[in-house]
């Protein structure tokens, strides 16, 4: 009986976190531990960090398959994604060996060309960012960000990330 009432209460207080906003990020592309997704009332902006899910692609699927990103409770069933918006609609951003947006370096944006595990991985070929998208990045060297995957709706954005309790890097 009383595994039951402890297992009710950890849903309940999981839930009621759920709710308010509450998410655990355990990614090395931002600081681990507990963070909040604040509303958003305006469009994302460049510097903006945000909560993002990511589109139904096979791209993701990919990524979900590679364990770059989880499960979750997106559309497609992944996790959302911690992120900095790097560019939006209009900007110009190159890809090389680096990433510049607007003719201006991208700091902690080098390209990678094999992941942790030794297998390829593709760069976005650079553009101009489409209409309603984002490009979005994380300068953790291993992060898997707009370097490799482009830019994504920012019809994803579920609102700004901010930190309520992280550890680590």
């Amino acid at each position: 009986m009383i595994l039951v009432v402890g297992a009710g209460l950890v849903a309940a207080v999981a839930g009621a976190g759920w709710c308010t906003g509450l998410r655990i990020n355990m990614t090395a592309s931002y600081p681990r531990g507990l963070w909040r997704i604040e509303t958003l009332d305006r469009a994302a902006a460049a510097g903006d960090l945000v909560f993002i899910c990511p589109p139904e692609t096979a791209e993701f699927e990919r990524a979900f398959a590679r364990g770059y990103i989880r499960r979750g409770l997106c559309a497609g069933g992944l996790s959302p994604l911690i992120k900095t918006v790097a560019a939006v609609s209009g900007q110009q951003v190159d890809v090389a060996e680096q990433v510049s947006i607007d003719g201006y370096p991208l700091t902690g944006s080098d390209v990678r060309h094999t992941d942790a595990a030794g297998r390829p991985l593709l760069a976005f070929a650079g553009g101009v960012i489409p209409d309603g998208e984002l490009y979005l990045h994380s300068d953790f060297a291993g992060s898997y960000d707009s370097r490799y995957f482009g830019p994504i709706p920012s019809s994803g954005v579920l609102g700004l990330a901010r930190p309520v309790f992280t550890f680590g890097p």
